[in-house]
């Protein structure tokens, strides 16, 4: 039995719009046309007045399992994906056990199997139990699955180590994936050193701690001719070193968190720890710097950082919490509502960062609608205006800055491997 999407708008990457069919058989797009016929058994779907993209993919997810199922698990991660439009997610590995080695991968990779109602590519770490002091086995872990090598939450503190982890992993054709932080600049802080810092008597965190780190690894990337993908960028000097870099033709790709865009340390008036997070929210500076990277290129995409906690975590205070916010569920309808509502970017330029730039950035056949590719994708209503409201996520995070905030712009529908995974008020697993 084929799925057909029944009169969808869809915009190709020169801006065209056009209202077209697209059919769906054993978890490929086989057809699309203008008008579709149809036979008795087909599952027609109206998309009328509703958008067709390429499923939304997030190379930066914390899905906490094993070890932090308290805080969100492989089902309600994904299916927290999946009513956010997204249908790949690529899961970090500060989880507990690290997938530093075969036999913890390979684990992790059957509860996906099992469990996962979305796409998900699992990290493993740099360092064995991400410590930053003895490397993984990269060639061993490429071969069992690894998507790409990562000890985010941590930064690689020693050059030689970074070094010999690029040419580990470049020998097999991985990236590496940095979270960038001195831990001898971090100053014990819970917010961006700045006015905000001094206003709440709260230890700061410099942007050099990350700006100095990112400008090490670009020449050890260099020399090492490896990938190097930087998580998370929050400040101008950052921006600065990654687009000279890019320049020197450095094979370097960076990715910004939605909040970073959206945010600046001015808007934390209390210390409510929903405003925590590494990196903290930096200065006016930098959210313009921020912006100004993204639209030129210097910043390849948009990544969410969805990092849930337990409400008893956050109900501590903003020095004492743990840094994190979840994001699956409101990026679209924030990017969408805050920037091409108020025509400061295309709709087309925001489904390119959630989409086609980081499937082309980390070579996935993933990211696009024509003939043959999978059947990964998202219906949008563009013109629904709703409340963000934490209490309603799939998701067992509920620590986020936007709870209450009005938006427009909603994932209606999610479509995966040609099965339905999400449909606006319904349960979030459908077909199985």
């Amino acid at each position: 039995m084929a799925k057909i999407i029944k009169q969808c708008m869809h915009m190709h990457s020169n801006g065209e719009i056009e209202s077209v069919d697209i059919k769906i058989e054993k978890g490929k797009i086989i057809e699309i046309a203008a008008e579709i016929g149809s036979n008795q058994d087909d599952d027609l779907i109206d998309g009328k007045n509703k958008w067709i993209a390429p499923g939304f993919i997030d190379v930066h997810v914390h899905l906490r399992e094993p070890g932090g199922e308290q805080k969100e698990t492989i089902v309600t991660g994904t299916r927290a994906a999946a009513a956010g439009g997204f249908t790949t997610i690529c899961a970090m590995p500060n989880t507990n056990p690290v997938p530093d080695h075969v036999e913890a991968l390979s684990s992790l990779l059957k509860v996906i199997h099992d469990q996962a109602v979305v796409n998900v590519l699992p990290y493993a770490s740099i360092t064995k139990g991400l410590k930053g002091k003895e490397l993984v086995d990269f060639s061993s872990l490429a071969a069992a699955g690894a998507f790409a090598f990562t000890d985010d939450g941590v930064g690689i503190q020693s050059a030689g180590d970074m070094m010999l982890a690029m040419q580990r992993a470049n020998q097999i054709n991985r990236p590496i994936v940095a979270h960038c932080e001195d831990n001898r600049l971090i100053n014990n802080g819970s917010v961006h050193q700045g006015e905000v810092s001094q206003r709440l008597g709260l230890n700061g965190i410099p942007s050099v701690c990350e700006s100095t780190q990112i400008a090490r690894d670009v020449l050890l990337a260099e020399a090492t001719g490896s990938h190097y993908h930087v998580c998370h960028v929050s400040t101008k000097e950052s921006v600065r070193v990654i687009r000279d870099a890019k320049r020197a033709g450095i094979s370097v790709t960076a990715e910004v968190s939605p909040h970073h865009l959206l945010l600046n340390e001015t808007d934390i008036q209390t210390p409510d720890s929903n405003y925590k997070m590494n990196p903290p929210l930096r200065g006016v500076a930098d959210q313009a710097a921020l912006w100004e990277g993204l639209k030129d290129g210097t910043i390849d995409f948009i990544a969410t950082d969805h990092a849930p906690h337990t409400k008893e975590e956050k109900s501590n205070t903003i020095d004492l919490a743990p840094f994190g916010i979840v994001g699956l569920e409101t990026a679209f309808a924030l990017l969408h509502t805050h920037f091409v509502k108020t025509e400061k970017c295309t709709l087309t330029e925001l489904i390119e960062w959630l989409t086609i730039k980081p499937a082309q950035v980390f070579n996935l056949a993933k990211g696009r609608i024509e003939l043959g590719a999978d059947a990964d994708l998202v219906l949008l209503d563009l013109e629904k205006k709703w409340t963000i409201d934490a209490n309603q996520f799939e998701s067992k995070g509920r620590n986020t800055p936007f709870n209450q905030w009005n938006v427009i712009g909603k994932p209606v529908m999610t479509i995966v491997n040609g099965q339905i995974v999400y449909q606006e008020g319904e349960s979030s697993c459908i077909d199985n």
